[in-house]
């Protein structure tokens, strides 16, 4: 008799993120985790494309994570492409129209739905890079940064 392995929302949480960060590697793109946004809203991935395009992506643990955390759509106005990513197991027809779907665990992810692109004003887009590349680069040394385009 097999067992189902079940895993805590931490877990998950931590297995759906790894997936992703090898998935936008994967991609060519350059992630940085729990990116803190100009409107106070922290990212849970946001990555730099090569072209110079803004991807956040949200991670959902579960339903229950799902339900009860709407901030997602205060991300808008800071990316050209937004997606939410879940585990396999994720009860995928409760995510709203209008997003990019990753699906994802500890090993990889797989992008299922493109995400609609929003391009980015210039101005926005010049002042969000520079915070990203210097939140990376503090990072990088061990430090922390504001992020405040």
């Amino acid at each position: 008799m097999s067992q189902v392995q079940t895993f805590s929302r931490p877990e998950t949480t931590g297995a759906v993120t790894r997936g992703v960060l090898r998935l936008m590697a994967g991609l060519g793109h350059a992630p940085v985790i729990e990116t803190p946004l100009p409107n106070g809203r922290r990212a849970d991935v946001m990555a730099l494309t090569a072209k110079g395009e803004f991807v956040i992506v949200e991670v959902k643990s579960g339903l229950e994570d799902f339900r009860c955390d709407q901030k997602w759509a205060e991300y808008g106005p800071y990316c050209d492409l937004f997606y939410f990513a879940v585990a396999p197991e994720f009860p995928r027809e409760v995510l709203p129209d209008g997003c990019g779907l990753i699906v994802a665990d500890g090993f990889g992810g797989a992008v299922i739905a493109e995400s609609p692109r929003n391009a980015l004003a210039p101005a926005r887009r010049k002042a969000l890079t520079l915070a990203f590349g210097r939140l990376a680069a503090l990072r990088s040394v061990g430090l922390s940064a504001p992020f405040s385009p």
